[in-house]
């Protein structure tokens, strides 16, 4: 095991606070810098920040997320989404360093009826899409020792997510329409950093040269943002909370700027080969992260040890 830190950038991503929860549990070695103490799109920022810090592997969880803003603003996305990752991996490269970079499905289309695997094209829908998809070009074009991690539909306890947004909408009003052709998975941020941390460990403890390339990671399973926010109410009802009522809708009733992929499911296969990594049925890391929002909220106390609690929400939730 290495004794220089795990460098992390992006601090207030949501997986980035979610490794450094999860770091503090495992007691690991990690320094989270975000801006203003770096700034991924300057090269000179990037080389005095690592310096300082003298990693012995660097996750990237630095990210210009904002889909929608990046259809009017493409130049800022590919700032951090193309150049950061780039300047990140000839530091990396420089100094013989690994580097774990966090990328998206939104790299495909979403055409493909089946799930993605990591050797089919590329072929973005949107700016975003095309930001991430070029940086992880970049990375590939100077770093041989990288682990790109491709994942999605990513929520948390913090910033801004689609989870929250439905338990804030909940407070607000009695329907919500949610789109109902748009598949995916959801991940929860906290399954996704203790992932990384485990990556970290095998690329530290035996350089890990056969296993760096390309791979995605999601959750078990898949649905669409109207299964998604079914299941979110149903964990709020059966905490006796008031839940509103779900009607779903076609994409086409949406007006966001950007185009989503329709088929955004991930096949997950590679990083359980490689790694034996299988992160848990996205509707188990749903109801914890909704019930952690109830308790947060309003100082609820479970009644039912959490496993019971998840198994019945599971076994009675009808997901589309």
């Amino acid at each position: 095991m290495s004794a220089h830190p795990i460098a992390v950038t992006g601090a207030s991503g949501q997986v980035a606070r979610a490794l450094q929860r999860a770091g503090a549990r495992r007691a690991s070695n990690l320094v989270v810098a975000g801006r203003p103490v770096i700034d991924v799109a300057s090269h000179a920022s990037v080389k005095r920040v690592l310096d300082g810090i003298a990693p012995g592997i660097v996750i990237n969880a630095a990210a210009y997320n904002a889909v929608d803003d990046a259809e009017r603003d493409e130049a800022a996305a590919f700032r951090i989404n193309r150049d950061g990752p780039h300047y990140l991996a000839k530091w990396c490269a420089a100094n013989g360093v690994p580097l774990i970079h966090i990328s998206t499905g939104h790299v495909f289309d979403g055409s493909n009826p089946l799930p993605y695997r990591e050797t089919d094209a590329c072929c973005p829908a949107n700016a975003f899409g095309r930001s991430k998809a070029a940086g992880e070009d970049a990375i590939r074009d100077v770093l041989a020792h990288h682990v790109i991690v491709r994942t999605g539909w990513v929520y948390s306890t913090d910033g801004r997510n689609f989870l929250k947004s439905m338990l804030q909408s909940a407070r607000e009003r009695e329907i919500i329409d949610v789109i109902a052709d748009q598949y995916g998975t959801p991940t929860s941020a906290d399954d996704i950093a203790a992932a990384l941390l485990d990556i970290c460990d095998v690329l530290l403890r035996d350089d890990g040269c056969r296993l760096y390339g390309t791979y995605h990671l999601a959750a078990t399973g898949e649905t669409t943002w109207y299964g998604f926010a079914k299941q979110i109410y149903s964990v709020v009802a059966y905490e006796a909370r008031k839940a509103p009522r779900v009607e779903p809708i076609l994409t086409e009733r949406s007006s966001a700027p950007a185009n989503r992929p329709k088929h955004a499911v991930l096949d997950t296969t590679k990083m359980r080969n490689a790694f034996g990594l299988v992160l848990p049925p996205w509707q188990h890391s749903v109801a914890a992260c909704v019930r952690q929002m109830l308790a947060k909220e309003s100082g609820f106390k479970a009644n039912q040890p959490d496993e019971i609690r998840e198994r019945r929400v599971a076994s009675t939730t009808k997901v589309a």
